[in-house]
């Protein structure tokens, strides 16, 4: 045995709420179509074509299943969208119930009324007091973008001329807020982003805090302070110039899971408004119950002037996205028609009745069944199952706010060493993850775990018994 605790377990066999079946009789057509036809996000296609592809067909609770019959536990959640499960009851009848009156109609002029009830609950739910303004768009990437321009364009248009000069926008190294051009230049991932760069604009970068990068071994809150000074140091040499401070609350996601300290968010917020900026906070993955409350933001007990949310917004459903916006950024855009300060930017299914109305639903389930409660009891057992992980010798460290996991693999724990001669160590984790039933995503050398917030305890067993069993085999000859 191990010197380690292995996650006891039970299997995807015994726990799936499907009925087995054998495979699709048109499997072979489908797998073959896919490869000469799509074109998938975030992959590298030549590598993709030579493996059979997983053809998703069927979604039931925190399950999925393949047109092969292959049954999957969802342990990234549809890549962190779903909150509820899949097909979750309440959702589908108010799906099937506002087909039955609308599907879509413009917001150019008319409204719809899940749009107008969606934005009425979501500035009751919103951290702090100033948010009280709803955009609606349709991705995470939307949303930023939408805050960036109206960041710009409130201090642009200001009717005190003094302040017209604040166009710079602070962001945080290892950022990522999206791939639209606007999102992608507050980003700070050069794996991502350093191709786009003379489309950019360019942005101020503080570092973001990253102690098992950067400062290995190092205190964490001396660390943050360092991070903290070179921030302020960023207002300070821009003063009179920074339009908004945009940053993710608590978790950088895609940058590998990278925490902070909810101290840490509040003094970046404070340095902002000494400075008279904007805050923006991209919830897009940490908003709707991901950190263990409704947002990052009350964890922390901050209160930006700009929020950006999608991804579980709907539940995982639909897209949808929005930007809450502060009353006195939304005044910022009033006038007479011949000002000119309208906010001139929009998309064809702003607002989709469809989308809102599964949002409202969602929402709803968050009350009938006390999600946030009841998510307490999953994150506690979350937290004694990665204290296993903690002990294994291939792994360097354990990110974590709520369900939201990193597991950082790595050739020398006690040093930190990385994989840099075997960068496909994690991919055969998520293979070995893929045959035990549970799908996972990687980030780099970072396993990442992002359940629904509906997984069991069994089913939260499994995924972190499936986990580890696969990264002890992935790592064992290494």
């Amino acid at each position: 045995m191990p010197p380690w605790n292995v996650p006891a377990h039970g299997t995807a066999a015994s726990l799936s709420p499907f009925t087995p079946r054998g495979p699709r009789a048109d499997l072979a057509r489908l797998e073959a179509s896919d490869r000469k036809h799509l074109w998938k996000p975030f992959t590298q296609m030549a590598g993709y074509v030579r493996d059979a592809p997983i053809v998703v067909e069927e979604g039931l609770g925190n399950w999925l299943r393949d047109a092969a019959g292959r049954e999957y536990l969802d342990g990234v959640s549809s890549l962190w969208v779903n909150l509820h499960g899949h097909r979750h009851p309440r959702i589908m009848a108010r799906l099937r119930e506002q087909l039955d009156r609308l599907d879509h109609s413009t917001m150019l002029g008319p409204t719809n009324v899940p749009a107008v009830q969606l934005a009425e609950r979501l500035v009751g739910i919103a951290p702090g007091e100033r948010l009280s303004r709803v955009f609606y768009s349709d991705s995470g990437s939307t949303a930023v973008e939408v805050a960036v321009k109206m960041a710009f364009q409130f201090h642009a248009q200001h009717r005190d001329a003094a302040l017209r000069q604040r166009s710079v926008f602070i962001t945080l190294t290892n950022a990522y807020h999206g791939d639209t051009l606007g999102s992608v230049a507050v980003g700070g991932i050069d794996l991502f982003h350093q191709m786009y760069e003379p489309l950019l604009f360019q942005t101020v970068k503080a570092p973001g805090p990253d102690p098992f990068h950067r400062a290995f071994g190092q205190d964490v809150a001396e660390h943050e302070a360092g991070c903290l000074a070179a921030l302020r140091a960023r207002f300070e040499e821009h003063d009179g110039r920074v339009a908004a401070l945009v940053m993710e609350p608590l978790m950088q996601g895609a940058a590998g899971m990278l925490r902070h300290s909810a101290e840490y968010l509040r003094a970046a917020v404070a340095i902002a408004r000494e400075h008279g900026a904007l805050v923006v906070l991209d919830e897009v993955a940490t908003g709707f119950g991901r950190s263990g409350h409704m947002f990052a933001a009350d964890l922390a007990g901050v209160d930006p002037d700009l929020l950006c949310v999608a991804k579980g917004i709907t539940g995982g459903v639909l897209p949808l996205a929005a930007t809450l916006a502060s009353e006195a950024v939304y005044e910022g855009f009033l006038g007479d028609q011949d000002e000119y300060r309208t906010f001139f930017h929009g998309h064809s299914y702003t607002g989709n009745p469809l989308a809102c109305a599964a949002a409202l639903a969602s929402l709803e389930v968050f009350e009938e069944e006390h999600t946030l409660e009841r998510l307490q009891g999953t994150i506690a057992r979350l937290g004694d199952h990665l204290d296993a992980f903690r002990g294994h010798p291939h792994v360097g460290d354990v990110r974590r706010l709520g369900v939201m996991t990193g597991i950082e693999l790595v050739a020398d724990r006690a040093t930190g060493r990385p994989f840099d001669s075997d960068p496909a160590v994690a991919q055969r984790v998520i293979r070995l993850c893929a045959e035990r039933g549970v799908l996972v995503r990687p980030l780099g050398d970072v396993v990442v775990l992002m359940p629904p917030l509906s997984i069991t305890h069994d089913e939260l067993d499994l995924l972190c018994g499936v986990v580890f069993e696969a990264i002890d085999e992935a790592t064992r000859a290494l």
